[in-house]
């Protein structure tokens, strides 16, 4: 089914782009379809990508790859989302790269959104903590502000391959945050406790979601 999607997406790809790219195995899929028009059809396609995984993927693939600061709108981008409603908010940053992927999503002159029916659901948070970006120095105080919130449970990302916990591009830890219910604020509130950068709640940021299924391919 990602498939359907990557291939969805690669359709929509036009010489001259500029486009942002985040970061995934739905976003691998992309790339490489994306890949293929650039050799078939010898595109010449510009993207900035959200973290070093996507960025040596575009490289591999021929695309032209900018810094995370060039200075520029960007056309489109797209990115992948570990849940998302038909009211197209979406919980994304299972990968930890929310912080870039937020940033990305704001420079956009669209920016969409392409998942497998699975993440797709009636309302954010079950089975899916909002992860959230923290200074480290500050872990007591944002914990202490999600519990405020309404957060249930809070759990320190750990890293895998090494000792102690996930270190985001920005170097914060990621704390990941089961809240029972969430409402349109609640993305804000979250930003507003001191020593929290962002979190993986977005909220009004999707022109647009793909989604593929057995049946096909379905947007809204």
């Amino acid at each position: 089914m990602k498939e359907k999607v990557a291939q969805e997406l690669a359709r929509r790809v036009k010489s001259g782009d500029v486009i942002g790219v985040g970061t995934g195995t739905t976003v691998d899929a992309a790339l490489a379809e994306i890949g293929k028009r650039i050799r078939a059809e010898g595109l010449q396609v510009t993207v900035v990508p959200t973290s070093l995984q996507s960025a040596w993927r575009c490289q591999e693939l021929g695309l032209t790859v900018m810094y995370q600061s060039f200075y520029g709108r960007l056309s489109w981008g797209f990115d992948g989302a570990d849940q998302v409603t038909r009211s197209r908010w979406a919980i994304k940053g299972k990968g930890g790269a929310m912080l870039q992927e937020k940033i990305l999503a704001k420079r956009c002159e669209r920016f969409v959104l392409i998942v497998d029916d699975s993440k797709v659901v009636q309302h954010l948070g079950a089975g899916c903590p909002v992860p959230v970006e923290v200074i480290p120095e500050a872990r007591i105080i944002a914990e202490e502000g999600l519990r405020a919130l309404g957060a249930t449970e809070l759990a320190l990302r750990a890293g895998s391959g090494k000792h102690g916990p996930v270190i985001t591009e920005s170097g914060n830890i990621i704390i990941d945050a089961v809240f029972p219910s969430i409402h349109e604020s609640l993305e804000r509130e979250i930003k507003s406790v001191v020593g929290i950068v962002d979190s993986g709640l977005f909220i009004g940021y999707a022109s647009e979601v793909i989604v593929g299924s057995a049946a096909g391919v379905e947007s809204f």
